[in-house]
């Protein structure tokens, strides 16, 4: 059993029966009044965000989580295959298990987290950064670097980006997998 001073990022807490990864949190303490925790939790089997007030000292129920690499195999029409890079044993996860799935690629690691008690998946962490090929844009045209000016572009897996003017295909971006933003161009 923990408490709301316990709180941190990524941590998972069981409420109204279901298991929640809190995304943010924010300690308040007003002038007028007791302290609170303002928190933003996504649920772990719904996919879907809450946002939700404990008042301070408040106890929270705490699920304790295990992270393992996996190997990512494909996806079928229910959802994604994982391989342990270790046992080489596989595991499934449904579609809503993971964020921003469009930026996995065949063979790439994920970190899968496990609830430790009866060793249930309950989400996939994608790197924070991968490297990915253009497919299909716009061809860029000498000069266009002096503004913040994008246009949109598809990467090697199907996914929608945004990506400066200069970008031509068959060019590697590093993309930020969080929110899908271009970062840098990759010099091969």
């Amino acid at each position: 059993m923990a408490t709301t001073s316990d709180i941190r990022k990524g941590m998972c807490i069981e409420l109204n029966n279901d298991i929640y990864k809190i995304v943010d949190f924010l300690h308040v303490k007003p002038g007028k009044g007791p302290a609170f925790v303002r928190t933003k939790l996504k649920s772990v089997t719904t996919g879907r965000t809450l946002d939700n007030t404990f008042s301070a000292g408040h106890s929270i129920n705490d699920v304790r989580v295990e992270t393992r690499s996996y190997q990512y195999l494909y996806e079928d029409e229910n959802g994604y295959h994982f391989m342990n890079n270790e046992d080489y044993t596989q595991v499934y996860l449904n579609k809503n298990m993971i964020e921003n799935p469009q930026f996995m690629k065949p063979s790439e690691d994920v970190t899968i987290v496990f609830r430790a008690d009866d060793e249930t998946p309950l989400s996939a962490e994608l790197p924070t950064f991968t490297i990915m090929e253009i497919t299909h844009t716009e061809p860029g045209i000498k000069g266009d670097t002096a503004t913040n000016a994008t246009k949109p572009a598809t990467t090697e897996t199907g996914a929608e980006i945004r990506v400066p003017l200069f970008i031509n295909e068959g060019d590697k971006v590093r993309i930020n997998t969080e929110d899908g933003s271009y970062q840098e161009r990759i010099k091969s």
